[in-house]
Formats: structure tokens, C-alpha cells, sequence
């Protein structure tokens, strides 16, 4: 941790990255960690960069710089587990390179890796290390503390999830002391546009689910085009058939042209080492993967029911 302040002590330009298909935790540690650093060391120039994801923009804005300021800047990763899910390719052009991350660390690619598997989000790490820096008497400002705890709700399930631990529910609690409309931006987290539910009620009647603990969804380019939906809207329903009874493990697969996207969810069963089979990875009960065939997608999911 201190490694990491000191680093960030020694450069002018700081430069904060995540993941690709951003998630709000990605998008609270990102900007948790530029908000700290800006209401720190004003003179400093802090940016957050990657593609925006429409339905997070409420959370906040991401910023767009020219290649030349990365010469000479600290580059910062948040929340990506390895160096091909990092947003924006420019991320090496910085002179060094720090990661803070969450997931099991399957690729060291920062001058400084900094991974806590135990923590419930990668926001929830960002507190931890203000706490630990003791900047401003490690007081995090309203706008910090709101990205930061909407990066913890959504990577705990509004803390439902194995990963919410008695630590977590502390930090949520000091965040809260700060006055930010909470339930309004709860709220936001989880309006879906009238269509978008149509789809979800297409999901709920045509889920494969085999008896045995196992359930896919499949959702191919024409059921993309038939609900005028992007991939990334779709995937928001990941967790539709998360209560049916009996469920251990469950895949949902899109079809975005070049790769069938395929996210994995379980109920205490480990799943992320079969993932990383399938060109992916993440967390035990939460992981992401890659096929390029529904032939190999079958081959997924008979992985995932032995497992089961």
C-alpha cells in the first residue's frame, strides 16, 4: 500500500483504466480511486479513461485524452483480472504501471500488482487503501463514496452474494455517511427500458434447465435482432433464472459475432478454473469465458455438469 502512495506522490499525470464491458464496479473503482486522488493532490492531473457503458453513464463521466499524455504518466489498472480485458490498448504507454485488482491473479502484468481476493469488490480495496494512506484523515468526499458504494453494491448483489463479508458491510456503512441519494441511484442501477423486459419474459420461457442443478440460456444473433438489443443488454440478465429451485450452476451465453460470450454463475460450486479452459476467468462463482463455436458451448457446459 505504501509502495503504491509513494508511486503516485512521484507523478504529475495519473491515468486510471479498467476492464472492458464495464460492470459498476469497474466504473466505482475507477472513479472512486481519480475522486480520491483529485480531492488529495488538486495539482495533479488525474483521468479515468475507457469506452462508456450507456446504462452506468449516470454513475459518472469518463474523460478523453490524446496519446502524448501518456508520456511520463502513472497508468493505473482497477478490477481486471489480465491484460487483454483492459479497456483501452494505450494502457503501456505510461512509463510504469500499477494493478489493483480483486481476482485471482492469474496474469502479474503491473510494475506493482496489488490483489486481495477477499475483498468483495475492487471498490471496497480502493476505501481500504485511503484508510491505510490516511489522506484528508482518510475522509472520502460525497462523490467518492457514492461511486465507490454503488461499485460495492453491485459486485456483492446488494450484498447477497458469498463475497459480502462483516468488513464489507463496514465500509458500506462509513460510505453511507456521506449524503448521496442512495435509493435513486439504487434505482438506477436496476431500471431496465420497457423492452428490455420483453426479453427478459423470453428468457424466462425459453431457459434449458435439465433437472439436475444445471440451466443454460442461449441467445443468438437473431433473438438479438428480434428485440432490437445490443450483447451487452442482453447480458443484464445474467441473473434471471438465479432462483429457480435446485439451481448449483448456470451459463448465459450471447452470440457477439466473433465470440459466443458466455457467463457463468454458480451457487457454491467452483467454476472460474473451467472458464479459464474456455479463454476467460474471474471469480469461484462468478467467471466469464469465451467460445467461438455452439459446439464448443456444449463442450462448456458438460464441463460445468461434471463440476455439478
Amino acid at each position: 500500500m505504501e509502495e503504491i502512495l509513494n508511486k503516485i506522490k512521484q507523478y504529475e499525470t495519473i491515468i486510471i483504466h479498467r476492464h472492458v464491458r464495464p460492470d459498476p464496479d469497474a466504473y466505482g473503482s475507477q472513479l472512486g480511486l481519480k475522486y480520491i486522488l483529485q480531492d488529495t493532490f488538486p495539482e495533479k492531473n488525474i483521468y479515468a479513461v475507457g469506452q462508456s457503458e450507456p446504462t452506468l453513464e449516470f454513475i459518472g463521466d469518463l474523460d478523453e485524452i490524446s496519446d502524448d499524455t501518456y508520456n511520463g504518466a502513472l497508468v493505473i489498472v482497477c478490477d481486471t483480472a489480465n491484460s487483454p480485458r483492459i479497456d483501452d490498448e494505450r494502457f503501456n504507454k505510461g512509463s510504469e504501471l500499477i494493478k489493483i485488482d480483486h481476482h485471482p491473479p492469474v496474469d502479474s502484468y503491473g510494475d506493482i500488482n496489488f490483489v486481495n481476493t477477499n475483498a468483495s469488490s475492487t471498490s471496497e480495496i480502493i476505501f481500504d487503501l485511503n484508510h491505510s494512506w490516511n489522506l484528508n484523515d482518510s475522509n472520502v468526499s460525497e462523490r467518492a463514496s457514492r461511486v465507490l458504494y454503488l461499485g460495492i453494491v453491485g459486485d456483492t448483489g446488494r450484498f447477497l452474494f458469498d463475497n459480502t463479508t462483516p468488513h464489507t458491510m463496514e465500509v458500506a456503512a462509513q460510505l453511507m455517511t456521506q449524503e448521496f441519494e442512495r435509493n435513486r441511484l439504487l434505482n438506477q442501477l436496476s431500471e431496465r427500458e420497457p423492452e428490455l423486459l420483453h426479453f427478459q419474459g423470453y428468457i424466462l420461457q425459453n431457459f434449458n434447465y435439465d433437472g439436475e442443478g444445471f440451466c443454460s440460456i442461449k441467445i443468438t444473433k437473431d433473438i438479438l435482432e428480434k428485440f432490437n438489443l445490443k450483447p451487452n443488454e442482453a447480458s443484464l440478465f445474467v441473473n434471471t433464472v438465479a432462483d429457480i429451485k435446485g439451481l448449483k450452476a448456470w451459463v448465459f451465453a450471447v452470440d457477439e459475432g466473433k465470440e459466443i460470450r458466455c457467463r457463468i454463475r454458480s451457487k457454491g460450486i467452483t467454476i472460474n478454473h473451467i472458464a479459464a479452459k474456455y479463454n476467460g476467468g474471474g471469480h469461484p462463482n462468478a467467471s466469464g469465458a469465451s467460445v467461438y463455436s455452439w459446439e464448443e458451448f456444449d463442450a462448456l457446459t458438460a464441463d460445468i455438469k461434471s463440476e455439478i
